[in-house]
């Protein structure tokens, strides 16, 4: 029993023995290589865990994995990369127990790239039942130029905005001096209430607004500095002498975006403004700073890219004093492109002074290169009152205006009206079936199909000939002509011909524009279809789509797609006609100005030769007898074929605005 008992044991012994010999020591190599994958993944959690215990004691998980993420944040870290070398055999610790192991970190930032080498110490702890490594961690594993005690600084540098011209060179939008008025507070101590009182009713901002200027804290530790309140054009020249008779009142110059054609170019320019909280992350992304400024309408949106130019950023050090800076990565600024347009600013000002305030749009193409001449709209805004400021209730009261003064009208669709009667007359020629000097038989003023129609009709404007040519029919801008014609041709070659005109189509404009379209639905073979051959229905074209496909009459037959910018490459051209069927089209919207029975004759411009027709859209809805009228008018100048004009205006006849393009037309004659 007791040779047993003796025999277990000493297998008892062996077997721990055995144990004993066959733990292997704990691996340097393999512990610094879990950190590094585990930072190059990021989970700063898991790296904390491998820490060596002294190192735990001087920083908290929660802090240590913050800052960690706070920084990589800030700067944008992306693509990191933490490599070492692995040694072919373990390394001995020395008496402290420490190994040291080479390593090296890359990164992208949002000041270029940064990367260092540096040397981890790895320290052997004794646990309960093990050993481990624990890494001995510092800030300079961050940035090499990391201490304790010292912090990361991004600072940023702003790229002068580029500024935008016209054809000729006239400024759209710079970057120009303005007057800014202010106060020094303690000049106006003695008698503030009636300071305040007379500041307010010159430059228009409320007194409430005028003390919580005053009442910020910089300004409240230190009432001998100048506080702005309002900045003006150079132009205001009375008010700012008005402004510097109040006591206290002190004006400087500073640099502000500008538009020196204001209202009249206000939806083609748009205007800047500070970055909101919804954009940080989306322009954070494209290297935007957070108290930058950005384009949200017009010119200034659409090339907002090439204006804004590259953001520069700096990563330091930032240590206990200025001296002890030291610089990590930096990307230097690159400004803005200036960015010249085709736009002709003598005719945009034409247009929209013919305007006069009234609800509508008008567009100017140059119609055999495409060059975009104009882009207008009314009522309008004063884009510099989005830099400068606006006077006191003065952005409610447009905001509240039910023309939409901040909208612009060129790019969105409406009916065109008897506007389309030439395209539709073109679509017919070119399929061959319309034969431009055979009389259609027409007898009274109100035409249908068939009883199919029910009451409905389609309805002259005015007593006409009973037998009518296509150019008679544009001349008199006949319904119940162009009407038949859609018929004739019906629903799949109407559709297809106003399809080679890119209604319906997805149209790359150089300035954000509607689609226009044919239909809501399949135009059949009935009412719809008859009612879109003179430019009813449910058609929808924007003004700058419309001007577009004027373009093919002027020249031979070709559409040409608007450019926008200076020194583009050649336009874009689509033949959607023949030069045969285009000089027909043409001959007879010539007829349609000059003829005494023309829609388009009167009032009677001398010294221009132009070709164009009218219309005017009804608004009627569902089961309305009547409704609104959009008056419009498109016109094209025959001898020098250097300006081309779609103009609409609600609430009016093409009559009413007839008389306001040819003026422009005269006006522009050499």
């Amino acid at each position: 029993m007791l040779i047993l008992n003796f025999r277990s044991f000493l297998v008892t012994g062996l077997f721990i023995l055995l144990l004993a010999g066959c733990s292997s020591p704990p691996s340097a190599i393999d512990a610094f290589d879990t950190y590094v994958k585990n930072w190059n993944k990021q989970e700063f959690s898991s790296m904390y865990d491998q820490l060596s215990p002294a190192t735990q004691k001087s920083i908290s998980k929660e802090e240590f994995v913050e800052r960690y993420k706070t920084i990589y944040k800030d700067v944008e870290a992306r693509d990191l990369k933490v490599t070492f070398k692995k040694p072919e055999e373990e390394p001995e610790p020395n008496e402290e127990g420490e190994v040291s192991f080479p390593f090296s970190v890359s990164m992208q930032t949002l000041a270029g790239e940064v990367a260092f080498e540096n040397e981890a110490t790895l320290v052997l702890t004794e646990e309960e039942d093990s050993e481990t490594y624990g890494v001995n961690w510092n800030p300079s594993f961050i940035f090499k130029e990391l201490k304790e005690g010292e912090e990361v600084s991004i600072n940023s540098a702003v790229p002068t905005r580029g500024e935008i011209t016209d054809r000729n060179s006239a400024d759209l939008a710079v970057n120009g001096a303005v007057n800014e008025i202010g106060v020094v507070p303690e000049k106006i101590e003695s008698d503030k209430d009636k300071i305040l009182s007379e500041l307010s009713e010159v430059l228009k901002v409320s007194v409430e607004d005028l003390e919580k200027d005053l009442n910020q804290s910089w300004v409240q530790t230190d009432p001998t500095q100048f506080v702005p309140i309002k900045s003006v054009m150079k132009s205001e020249k009375e008010l700012v002498k008005e402004a510097k008779n109040i006591t206290g009142v002190m004006v400087s110059e500073k640099t502000e975006r500008i538009y020196p054609f204001g209202e009249s170019a206000a939806h083609l320019t748009g205007y800047i403004r500070n970055l909101q909280k919804e954009d940080l992350e989306e322009y954070a992304a494209k290297g935007y700073s957070s108290y930058e400024k950005i384009g949200v309408a017009g010119l200034e949106q659409v090339y907002e890219e090439k204006l804004h130019g590259e953001t520069g950023w700096t990563i330091a050090i930032k240590g206990t004093d200025s001296e002890s800076d030291k610089e990590i990565a930096s990307k230097p600024k690159v400004d803005g492109e200036n960015i010249q347009v085709t736009i002709d600013s003598t005719v945009q000002e034409m247009l929209y002074k013919q305007l006069d305030g009234e609800p509508g749009t008008a567009v100017a193409l140059h119609p055999t290169t495409g060059e975009t001449l104009a882009l207008t709209s009314s009522p309008s805004y004063n884009p510099n009152d989005f830099t400068l400021g606006f006077d006191e209730g003065e952005y409610a009261a447009l905001a509240g205006d039910k023309n939409q003064p901040f909208a612009a009208k060129f790019n969105k669709t409406y009916s065109p009206g008897s506007t389309v009667k030439p395209l539709t007359a073109a679509i017919a020629l070119q399929d061959g079936d319309l034969d431009p000097k055979a009389k259609e038989e027409i007898d009274g003023l109100k035409w249908q199909k068939d009883s199919s129609w029910g009451g409905y009709s389609v309805t002259r404007v005015k007593p006409a000939d009973p037998e009518v040519t296509l150019e008679e029919a544009l001349i008199h801008s006949d319904n119940i002509y162009f009407a038949r014609k859609a018929l004739d041709l019906g629903a799949d070659k109407f559709q297809k011909g106003l399809e080679s005109f890119l209604i319906g189509q997805d149209v790359d404009f150089p300035f954000p524009t509607e689609n226009s379209s044919v239909s809501n639905k399949e135009l059949g073979s009935g009412i719809l279809l008859a009612d879109s051959g003179y430019g009813q229905g449910q058609l929808q074209i924007s003004p700058y789509h419309l001007a577009m496909t004027y373009t093919t009459f002027a020249n031979e037959g070709k559409m040409i797609k608007p450019t926008l910018k200076m020194d583009e490459d050649s336009p874009q051209t689509v033949e959607v006609v023949s030069p045969e069927v285009a000089s027909v089209v043409n001959d007879a919207l010539s007829k349609v100005v000059s003829s005494p029975e023309g829609t388009a004759h009167d009032p009677v411009v001398k010294g221009i030769s132009i070709a164009g027709k009218t219309g005017t859209a009804e608004l009627k809805g569902a089961g309305e007898e009547t409704g609104q009228e959009n008056g419009l008018f498109v016109a094209y100048n025959t001898d020098r074929k250097d300006l081309l004009i779609a103009m609409m205006v609600e609430n009016a006849s093409s009559h009413d605005i007839t008389g306001k393009v040819k003026k422009v037309f005269r006006d522009m004659q050499p």
